[in-house]
Order: C-alpha cells, then structure tokens, then sequence
C-alpha cells in the first residue's frame, strides 16, 4: 500500500514507456504537494492567485485566439474565425472574474448569493436569477437573462446555505483529479480544471486531447499561476495515457468531456469483458466520474404570426445553431421541430434552407466528422448535400430514428414535423424531445412574444416538463455555456449504468448546490426590431445581430474586441466594437 504522496498506478497498457510512466507518476506526485498548498491557502490568497491567472489568460489571449482558429482551419481573413475569441480566453476570462466575485464575497464573510434575486420557479423549485449581475453585462447583453433552477425540495434558505460548495471549508482537501479534456473547443479544459479546483478543492492533472496539442504551449502560459505552486499539470497523449491516468490509484477522481463511447470504456472497458462488468455491476473504474457527454440537441420553432424579416433572422439563428465550429459541438442543435399547421412553415422551411447554404464554408476538421456525415446521407439519400454540410428534411413515411439517435457532431441539420399549433403542438413538441431525441443536454425554443404571452402558465409549465439540463428560450444554449454564472451539464438522473449526456454539472460559478437545469431567455428580435413600438411586448435590447451568428458580417472583429474589451477594459476598443457590431 502506498501513501497519498507517493501514489502508485495501475499495471499499464504495454504502449507506454517506463519513462512515460515515471513522468506521469512525478506529475501526480507534485499534484498532491499541491493539495496541501491549496490547503493552506486562505480565501484572499485564493482571490489574488485567481488574479494572477486573469492576467496571465489576458496576455496570452491574442495567441490563444490565433493557435486555435489555425488548429481549424480558419485563416487571418476568414469570417468565422472570432468563434475561437469568443470560445476561448473570453470564456475563461469572463469565468474567472466571476469566480473571483464569489470567493471574494467568500473571504469578506457575505454570502455568494448576497443581492441577487431567488424565487420559486414552476413546481416549486427555487430559482436563482444569475444573469445578469454586473451593469456592463445588463447594457451589453440587455434582453437577456438566466436562471438557474434547484432541485424540488431544495428551499431558498437552503440554497443560500450550501452556496460556495468546497469554498465553504478552504482547508478541506478534495485530492487530485484527473481532467481529460475536451477536443472540440479551447475553453472547456481550462473551465474543468477550475471547477475542480474551486467546486471541489482538487488539484488537477489535465490530459489535453491530441485534437488540442498545438494549444498545450499556450495552456501553460496562461494558467502558468497555478502551474507553479502545483495546483495543475498538463499532460498530452492518446488513448493509452488516459488509460494509465483513469487506473492511477493517485487520482481520486475522473472528469471528462467527450463521447459516452469513450465513457464506457472508461468505466466498463470493451468487449466481452465490459459485457460481463456490466451485468455483475462491477465496473473497470473504481473511482468516482463526472461528464458531459453531448446528446441529440432539439430547437422547436412554436408557431405563429412572423415578419418576413423574423422569418430570415431566426432561420439564421438556427443555421448558426448547427454550423458555429462546423457543428463539432455537443450543443450544436441537431433537430428543428416543427408544426405542419403552421400557416408560415413552408416560408420557414424555404428561409432555413437560404440560411443553411449561404452560410460561410469552413473545414469539417474534427475526427471522424466526414464518416458520420456519411452515415446521415446513407440514412437519407434525399438530403441536401451543400458540400461541407447536410440538410435533412424528414417528410411524412420516413423514418426519423438515426436523426433521433445519433448525434453527428457534424454539420448535419434535420427538420420533423408535428401536427398541431399552440399549446397542443408545444406539449408534443416537448414530449418528441424528451422521450425520442438521444440525450439530456440542451434544448433550445424559439417562440415570438406574443405567442408566449397567449400561451400564459401553459408555456411556464412546458419548460418546466423539458428534462434538459440547459434550456434556451429565444437563444442558443451555448450562450449558457459562455455565461460563468449559468451551469452546465446533463439533466439530473443519469447513472454509470446508463449516463445519457453525463453526470454533474461544471462552470456554476456561484457555486451553487443540487443544481437541476438552467434557463436563458433572449429577445426573439434584435435591435432595432427590439424597441417597443415594434416588439409586441418582447424584450428591450440593443444587441443588433449577435456576433455568434454565422452570418455576422462583423462577427470577426466583434468577437475580438468584447474579448480585448473584457481582457483590459477601454471605452475606445469598446465604442469602436459596438460601432462594428451595428454593421453585422
């Protein structure tokens, strides 16, 4: 038996070197050093190393920004390439000045939740208002809000009670995790490594996946502050490393974003062997896991009465939806569902298939992506095939079950249809989501405000009956992903046995208990549609187009600015940003 210093591992794959191993083994052992250090750590300390880490993510963000759109594909010159400001350090950055907030609100004997508002939601559960909390972000981003929802049964007391998590006993060590990190976009390993170590106190051992090496030079530049005392090791490898690492008895605990093939691999190992694991209940890994794992994402376009210019904004919107990283997100929407009473659907249909092509090409870069393409087109030899993407319209007779069960991670968009419109075509829509489409991870609604407003607590109750752990009304789940404040994750539930879209949520940076879903809620028009005169009781907002849709003209230089703006403030860059955003 070994000590909690000197950690031994698991017999290791043949692959991989006595040397590999003994790098590996040293990585962990500082990991734990770096627990103690943690430990002694007090909340201010905390803060002024979290600090540290702002301005060290702040000066590597051009870089950053840079390594990961070359890593893609995407060129100096290309439109899209301010999806990798915005994905990246402007996510990270944004998520550790709300960390910051928190623990120094922590450190000064107040509570996280300290003026901001809670109140019940649908069912009984308390809400907590989490967006926007900071005047910048109310003038910025005005028309939108989030919410996050507790588990029934949890009180507003409660939630007060339990906010801050770990931060609540500073002293509490939470071991070494392993982080095995995301191959899509930049910004998750970084936001998984800080959640482990500010929701958990866990010092962390990061195995970049190999989608992401050219970012590792960059990683370590920036998070060089929690690099030093030993609160973090980054590591790169294959298949064999993370295999070694998830075996490591040092390690006592395992978070990934990824596919759940590779989580019951993990967990279960392969073949007949992981057949038998299985059905005895004994599984390969015997340490605990959290993961965010993707699924089948919905967007349901509730009918009613749209402008021709809604009809061209929100088929947009919906393109964006699949196409923003050329649909290798697992919150890229998947399946539009649609009324086949709607008196505009055929007019929808016609402005979502303008959207869906005349959006910028990019490279389908992601492993794997071309193959899984192939397997829509062989599903549907009547789909659209626009070169770098696929357009999947399911008429009447045709079998929906692959568009309901795999989710592509490719630009691959499909189109159902229910009868119905109003309340009756909503609760269907919801329950085709809920019980036919893989996974429980984001749900994303599109519905004009005076339909909501006709629709009374008969809409309340829809959202409420959706079992998704992310929920977007007016808006596209990946704004809660962007949004520090918001948690992420799969809808509660979701076991080893059966992990759906995965286990536990990350980001919360409130630090919030028994987390159930969260829900953002945008304006259905943008600026200048959104002023009152002309919204039909929606919500106010100077936001013109966003500068995450694909079709953005300015998206580019927006996207960089609102993250030089957020990096080191300046009223000019920010004057000069808006101006470029009024011409997206």
């Amino acid at each position: 038996m070994t000590s909690a210093t000197t950690p031994a591992a698991s017999t290791a794959r043949p692959e991989l070197g006595e040397a590999e191993r003994t790098r590996l083994d040293t990585a962990i052992v500082d990991l734990h050093a770096g627990t103690r250090t943690w430990a002694a750590l007090t909340l201010a300390q905390r803060v002024t190393l979290l600090r540290a880490v702002r301005s060290s993510v702040a000066a590597a963000a051009e870089d950053w920004a840079h390594t990961a759109a070359a890593s893609k594909g995407l060129d100096a010159r290309h439109p899209l390439r301010g999806e990798e400001w915005l994905s990246g350090p402007y996510s990270v950055l944004g998520a550790l000045d709300a960390y910051i907030e928190t623990l120094a609100r922590l450190a000064h004997g107040t509570n996280p939740l300290d003026g901001i508002t809670i109140d019940r939601a649908p069912g009984g559960r308390t809400r907590v208002h989490a967006f926007p909390l900071t005047g910048l972000d109310r003038f910025l981003l005005s028309g939108y809000t989030g919410e996050v929802w507790l588990e029934p049964g949890v009180t507003p007391n409660g939630a007060r009670a339990a906010a801050g998590l770990a931060q609540r006993t500073p002293s509490e060590s939470g071991g070494v995790g392993l982080v095995l990190g995301a191959g899509n976009i930049t910004s998750i390993p970084v936001l998984d490594v800080l959640y482990e170590l500010l929701a958990h106190n866990r010092t962390a051992l990061l195995k970049v996946n190999p989608t992401q090496d050219a970012l590792v030079p960059v990683y370590k530049r920036a998070l060089a502050p929690l690099i030093g005392p030993g609160l973090l090791r980054i590591t790169r490898g294959g298949p064999e490393v993370g295999t070694y690492l998830t075996g490591h008895s040092g390690l006592a605990h395992v978070h990934i974003t990824g596919s759940a093939a590779t989580f019951d691999t993990i967990v279960w190992g392969t073949g007949a062997a992981a057949t038998r694991r299985r059905r005895e209940d004994r599984p390969l890994l015997k340490k605990p896991i959290t993961a965010e794992l993707g699924g089948v994402s919905p967007i349901i376009i509730v009918p009613g009465e749209w402008t021709d210019a809604d009809l061209t904004y929100q088929a947009e919107h919906v393109a964006t939806m699949r196409l923003q990283n050329s649909g290798h997100n697992c919150i890229a929407g998947q399946v539009v569902i649609m009324s086949s009473d709607w008196a505009q659907a055929d007019d929808f249909r016609a402005a979502l298939r303008r959207a869906y092509a005349n959006a910028p090409e990019r490279p389908i870069w992601y492993p794997g992506s071309p193959s899984r393409m192939h397997l829509a087109t062989d599903a549907y030899p009547d789909a659209l095939v626009l070169g770098d993407r696929v357009l999947v319209e399911v008429s009447d007779g045709d079998d929906a079950t692959a568009l309901q069960s795999t989710e592509y991670f490719a630009p691959v968009l499909g189109v159902v249809s229910l009868a119905g419109t109003g309340q009756e075509f909503l609760d269907s829509a919801v329950a085709y989501a809920n019980d036919r489409l893989q996974g429980t991870l984001g749900a994303n609604l599109l519905i004009e405000p005076s339909t909501e407003k006709a629709l009374g607590a008969g809409f309340d109750r829809a959202i409420a009956a959706l079992r998704y752990g992310s929920i977007a009304i007016n808006g596209w789940t990946a704004f809660g992903f962007i949004t520090p404040t918001m948690t992420w994750g799969a809808f509660p539930g979701s076991t080893i046995a059966d992990v759906g879209s995965g286990i536990g949520v990350v980001h919360n940076a409130l630090l919030l208990d028994r987390v159930e879903r969260s829900v953002i809620r945008g304006p259905f028009r943008p600026f200048p549609r959104s002023l009152p005169v002309a919204n039909g009781g929606g919500r106010l907002s100077i936001l013109p187009k966003p500068p995450w849709f694909v079709s953005a003209r300015t998206g580019a230089t927006v996207s960089e600015g609102l993250t030089r703006f957020r990096a080191d403030g300046g009223l000019i860059r920010l004057v000069k940003t808006l101006t470029a955003a009024l011409r997206a």
